[in-house]
């Protein structure tokens, strides 16, 4: 045991991130895989997103993620063990995996998990599943056990995670399909509308992050490169804070819209507390500037940002795994006859 490790993982769909116990170290690297000729792994992570929108025909760069779920195990899997590799070339005879997850997951969803983490040099791990909620109201420092209502809105690349927690555990959570990656193309689509010209994904995050500014403070532009929409010729053209923070807002409307119906759902002496203690917020978007005054006004309540953005959940997990009381919110995936 003094020799096997122990990881927190991450998965999500825009980024893995691993907590390394034995270095007490997190990092973070882009869940995305390059495969050349449908069959041989190019790139892993952040390598894999370099060369996103600039591949050949025969490279597909594929991010085996959907909505914080595996959608491909096998890539999911190369993506594991290559970036666990990286972090550490000794990971003992029988390392342990703290995975987090969504919360409603099927039986079969759960044993993902643990398909792809026996394989090579974590054949003999132990695999724990930590709800992400539950993950992410330890790195922000809600009392579980005490709580009589406690939501957390984890705004994630794909999809955001809203879930209640009251009497020790979540007791509803539901999945909306907005996340960073709708800002994006927002963002995208009305540079096209207004600029007439096309950007790439990549080029409409950055613009995304360096000029969303929903108190209504900033006023600036940026040049960016496009295709202009009449000749297809490559062109570059300047972005306003305007165009940008609207595209954004939008989509952040929507999302405002689905809480309050997540809200009116929740049982009212749940709702209550909630109301009173505020709602919590965690994710990279949760950068952006002004977003907790924009919730702050639609939802009628308090907003409280998690100081860990998108690393909350890799917080929360390693809260878990170095604190031996809070075991007992990991669980163990069910298993298939034969599986050992």
């Amino acid at each position: 045991m003094l020799f096997d490790n122990v990881y927190g993982v991450d998965l999500g769909t825009s980024a893995v991130k691993i907590y390394d116990t034995k270095k007490d170290t997190i990092i973070k690297e882009k869940n995305m895989i390059a495969v050349r000729n449908g069959d041989t792994v190019f790139a892993v992570g952040n390598e894999a997103y370099e060369i996103f929108e600039k591949t050949p025909e025969n490279i597909k760069v594929i991010t085996p993620m959907t909505n914080g779920r595996i959608s491909d195990v096998m890539l999911v899997e190369a993506v594991l063990h290559t970036l666990l590799g990286r972090l550490d070339s000794s990971m003992g005879y029988r390392p342990t995996l703290y995975f987090s997850v969504p919360m409603d997951m099927t039986e079969l969803e759960k044993r993902a998990y643990y398909s792809i983490a026996h394989r090579g040099k974590l054949k003999k791990c132990r695999v724990f599943l930590v709800e992400k909620p539950i993950a992410d109201a330890l790195a922000l420092g809600i009392p579980i056990q005490k709580t009589r209502g406690s939501l957390i809105v984890n705004i994630g690349a794909q999809s955001t995670e809203v879930s209640a927690l009251a009497d020790g555990r979540a007791i509803i959570s539901r999945n909306i399909s907005l996340g960073g990656k709708d800002f994006n193309a927002a963002v995208a689509a009305a540079v096209r509308r207004r600029n007439s010209f096309q950007i790439s994904l990549k080029t409409a995050k950055r613009l995304k992050i360096s000029l969303t500014d929903l108190t209504g403070g900033k006023q600036e532009g940026r040049r960016a490169m496009g295709i202009d929409t009449s000749t297809g010729l490559p062109r570059d053209g300047n972005v306003s804070c305007y165009t940008v923070t609207a595209a954004v807002q939008g989509v952040l409307e929507q999302l405002a819209e689905e809480i309050r119906k997540f809200l009116e759902r929740t049982p009212p002496q749940v709702r209550s507390s909630i109301l009173k203690e505020g709602i919590y917020f965690t994710g990279g978007s949760t950068k952006l500037p002004g977003i907790d005054s924009f919730f702050a006004e639609r939802l009628g309540c308090q907003i409280q940002i998690s100081g860990y953005f998108d690393l909350c959940t890799i917080c929360g997990l390693k809260e878990l795994i170095t604190h031996p009381v809070l075991h007992r919110w990991a669980f163990v995936p069910k298993r298939r006859r034969g599986e050992r």
